[in-house]
């Protein structure tokens, strides 16, 4: 299977690389920097890196970089300073997951191809009643005021699931969303919710980027995961080891 990553370079990104890498699939990444990528990532042939901006990439490049991709997965996020909360693009994660869906559509795939974005809990997923209290509502609220990242996941969540919807020919998908992110060296056990089970604002629980990583490339990996969370956004908490 051939995988495309976008944010193949971030903390999370790099973890659902190796993972599919594991896995035996073929990886495209699309990385402004290649430098900065490890050398084994160079070094290796089932890698194919690709140095560019995803957003400067011409329409007809985009189209070409999908052909042959069975998935795609996105990783993008913003860098926590100023000019990556506050600076352009806003709408890097949205722009980016419009303009690959566009480009899957083009190519009129035999078979839908699955498009597995990283998402976050502070998102409700708007096609299920998910309760939260009045508190968090006052929080989101300010979010979306204050930080331009937090409306821009939103955004790209909203148009998989509105844009793309349920019975799409060519593209079926996944908005994984993690709570707070840690960093651990290995796969540890985790658990998957439909929806939050805790206050992603006043009792946040944690997931390693890797146990993120390895869902994602599982789901990419695995048809039947796929078809019990294909269209849903679901949740993953790394298990405590109380638990």
């Amino acid at each position: 299977m051939i995988v495309l990553v976008v944010g193949a370079n971030g903390a999370t990104g790099s973890k659902l690389v190796e993972q599919l890498l594991i896995q035996k699939h073929k990886v495209k990444v699309i990385v402004r920097s290649p430098k900065k990528l490890p050398e084994l990532w160079r070094d290796n042939d089932s890698i194919q890196i690709i140095s560019a901006s995803v957003l400067e990439l011409s329409d007809i490049e985009m189209i070409e970089i999908v052909k042959d991709c069975h998935a795609v997965a996105s990783c993008l996020g913003h860098n926590l300073t100023w000019k990556g909360v506050y600076g352009q693009p806003r709408r890097l994660v949205t722009d980016a997951t419009q303009r690959l869906c566009s480009a899957i559509k083009s190519n009129n795939p035999r078979k839908p191809i699955k498009y597995v974005l990283m998402n976050t809990t502070g998102n409700r997923n708007r096609d299920l009643n998910e309760p939260i209290s009045f508190a968090q509502k006052c929080v989101i609220g300010l979010l979306r005021l204050l930080l331009p990242p937090h409306v821009d996941n939103e955004k790209a969540a909203d148009y998989l699931r509105a844009q793309i919807g349920q019975n799409n020919d060519f593209i079926e998908w996944v908005a994984v969303r993690p709570d707070s992110l840690i960093n651990e060296k290995d796969v540890t056990s985790y658990e998957i919710h439909t929806s939050p089970t805790r206050s992603a604002i006043f009792n946040a629980g944690k997931v390693s980027r890797i146990n993120v990583g390895h869902f994602m490339a599982s789901l990419i990996n695995d048809n039947n995961l796929w078809a019990k969370w294909k269209g849903q956004m679901p949740v993953i908490y790394s298990k405590s080891k109380k638990d």
